[in-house]
């Protein structure tokens, strides 16, 4: 008989609701920079930014700046990391759960640029590779309007 714990499919409502939340509001840089949550799931999180005035890099390309693409990346790795804790603990409450990632910290990222990043908006997504007792590893995506891979990045976050 195994005893290898299948991970869930879906969160409740609820550890969605709250953890979109903390993630776009009690994460106050996140809103400064308006990375909202599309979806989360155990195995993958998903995110958008529309383009504004404000996140410009280059004026003269109108292309947004390095700065947001690597700490937008670096919030949705730190998401999934958060999903991933999430689905290992789903025996307890949602809430319960959330207090789970007061420990979360980034102490490692790499972020690659692969095209310039213009558009009216960018979707993001990131994914755990591993999460262990005390490390989360991740891998993240930024594509534009068109879908086309604009930046990558991987990272490495504390979970304990």
């Amino acid at each position: 008989m195994s005893t290898t714990k299948v991970p869930p499919t879906a969160f409740e409502p609820e550890f969605v609701q709250l953890l979109t939340q903390l993630f776009e509001h009690k994460i106050v840089f996140n809103s400064v920079i308006g990375l909202k949550v599309t979806a989360i799931t155990p195995e993958r999180v998903s995110g958008r930014i529309e383009m504004r005035h404000e996140l410009i890099g280059s004026y003269t390309h109108n292309r947004i700046h390095g700065g947001v693409i690597s700490a937008s990346l670096d919030a949705m790795g730190g998401l999934a990391a958060m999903a991933a804790i999430g689905a290992r603990h789903m025996d307890e409450v949602p809430e319960q759960r959330l207090h789970r990632f007061i420990k979360l910290g980034t102490i490692d990222l790499r972020i690659d640029y692969l095209r310039p990043g213009i558009g009216t908006h960018f979707d993001l997504s990131a994914e755990v590779l591993r999460l262990g007792s005390r490390v989360a590893s991740t891998r993240m995506e930024f594509r534009g309007p068109d879908g086309k891979l604009l930046s990558t990045g991987a990272g490495a976050y504390i979970v304990s």
